[in-house]
């Protein structure tokens, strides 16, 4: 809505998107340009915008020399300005047009303030991490970091995805972005808990699954995450949860994951919650309930009894306690307290002795690690690639009206916008196959079948289809695959090479329930003619 208000003010915006999104062109909002890249190349889009900077000397070139180092900088230029990045030379593979990817690239490097902002359309590919440095060497390389109104933002799916990602939700990290290995940091949880933590990383979600139909991995404690539905390749999550020995499920509702779970427990809503959010610009905001927990028990109680019933003793006197225990061992939330916070209203880390209030503003004069590095990015393309057997590329995404998986949503009136989900598919792929809008389809990968309703669009590019997974009756990511990210292992639910076919016409649908109506009614019921079906 911020960015919708700013548009109509005036301000330009450049969608690079596979799907002709709303924000394209909607009431009094348009795009200045719109890069349809083909699924799966973003890294060589953004390598293509950056080879334009530099051979149309539109570089920044005093902020490269302040605060980039010379070395890793020099070394960019050149990767970058090989003729294989050009444009051009990607038009092919991109499917965005040379001139286009021209013009763009004008407009970001010399429109003043430019701030880059990215969803999981960025992250969900095997080249998520590469794709989000270059989006970094392109803030660099245009000056476009350490001001308001510009930067590279992550918009985050859901409203605490951040704060969870700040206390060390990773399996390589523990609060505050701190690497399990560095044995500085472990020592500050095993004086304050005294244990010995591991040095190395845990396993990630695809490694817990593989782990898990290996025999190796034995238990998992679910919380506010529904894998069964959210998670790629069904067939083989429900493998890996039908696996184990113990599945925990915690959660508001008894959802797709519940149905492999040993143990349930019921969650509280936020209405019922004490503590914090933290949202993607790093804004610690005070949550309070308005309403006693219906189960009896805070979810932060529930963790502490089942620590102390395995042998270790957890508790602490009130949330604001876990609140002092996270500013005491990590050195970006030391001045936040829940007094300071409902003081304040809200603060954003990191908040030091040196902000004390916050900072609203990251990398003012400096970044925390000196000079910035730029990183080569390489294009690799994903091993999922359209063939004869899966011609089509399915993408996924969500819709406003439903939220993540549809737990909650689901059960609203929202499901009056979005009742099922349905496959865009663009009209030529659509004729080849004899497919209109509200046939019953079969989309098929490599790794599994699901059933939809069509519906014929030019939103998606030819060859390209898309679909969303509120649903689980759709079991959009039965088709999805295990490919993943290099770094990360995020699973790359944007490039499925698939097929469609169909399977129940709506015109010939349409005409059997009519003849069941008249037949119930004792209607003489109309017969085919010859010629005619």
């Amino acid at each position: 809505s911020r960015m919708k208000r700013r548009l109509r003010k005036g301000a330009e915006l450049i969608v690079i998107d596979p799907r002709r999104i709303d924000l394209v062109r909607s009431p009094h909002v348009q795009a200045a340009h719109h890069l349809q890249l083909q699924p799966g190349t973003n890294v060589a889009v953004v390598n293509a915008i950056a080879h334009v900077v530099v051979s149309k000397s539109l570089v920044d070139r005093e902020f490269v020399a302040q605060r980039c180092e010379p070395e890793s900088f020099a070394d960019w230029e050149a990767f970058i300005a090989r003729p294989e990045n050009s444009p051009e030379a990607l038009e092919e593979v991109t499917g965005v047009p040379a001139a286009e990817i021209r013009s763009a690239a004008r407009l970001y490097a010399t429109g003043g303030n430019a701030a880059i902002y990215y969803g999981l359309g960025v992250t969900e590919h095997s080249q998520g991490s590469t794709m989000v440095m270059g989006m970094a060497n392109l803030a660099l390389l245009t000056g476009n970091l350490g001001r308001e109104g510009v930067g590279v933002n992550p918009l985050r799916g859901q409203n605490n995805v951040q704060g969870s990602c700040d206390m060390g939700s990773f399996p390589h990290e523990l609060p505050g972005y701190r690497h399990v290995s560095r044995p500085e940091v472990r020592e500050i949880y095993e004086s304050l808990w005294g244990v010995t933590l591991q040095a190395e990383p845990g396993l990630r979600i695809p490694n817990m699954f593989d782990s898990a139909i290996g025999g190796s991995f034995k238990g998992l404690y679910v919380q506010g995450e529904d894998i069964a539905q959210s998670d790629p390749n069904t067939t083989h999550v429900e493998a890996a949860l039908r696996s184990m020995e113990l599945v925990v499920v915690h959660d508001l509702f008894l959802n797709e994951t519940a149905r492999f779970a040993h143990v349930f427990l019921p969650g509280a809503s936020f209405l019922e919650k004490d503590g914090t959010f933290t949202n993607a610009e790093r804004r610690i905001n005070r949550v309070r309930p308005v309403m006693p927990s219906r189960v009896g028990k805070d979810e932060w109680q529930v963790v502490c009894e089942i620590a102390t019933a395995m042998g270790y003793p957890m508790s602490y006197a009130a949330p604001s306690h876990i609140m002092d225990e996270i500013a005491a061992t990590t050195p970006t939330f030391a001045g936040v307290s829940f007094a300071r916070l409902d003081a304040e209203g809200s603060m954003q880390w990191p908040v030091t002795e040196a902000e004390p209030h916050g900072t609203p503003t990251m990398h003012v004069g400096s970044f925390v690690r000196g000079l910035g590095q730029l990183t080569p990015t390489v294009y690799v393309p994903t091993t999922e690639r359209a063939n004869r057997r899966f011609p089509l590329v399915l993408t996924t995404g969500r819709i406003l009206s439903q939220y993540n998986v549809g737990a909650q949503t689901r059960r609203t009136p929202n499901s009056t916008w979005h009742p099922e989900d349905v496959l865009e598919i663009h009209p030529s792929d659509a004729e080849l196959r004899g497919v209109t809008s509200g046939d019953v389809v079969e989309l098929s990968s490599r790794v599994g079948t699901t059933r939809l309703t069509a519906q014929v669009s030019d939103r998606m590019p030819a060859g390209v289809v898309y679909t969303t997974f509120h649903h689980p009756v759709t079991g959009a990511n039965v088709v999805t695959t295990e490919n993943s990210d290099w770094a990360t292992n995020c699973p790359e639910y944007k490039v499925t090479a698939v097929q469609v076919q169909v399977v129940t016409q709506a015109a010939r649908a349409e005409a059997g329930a009519e003849a069941e109506l008249r037949s119930d009614a004792g209607a003489p019921v109309p017969q085919p003619v010859a010629g005619r079906s």
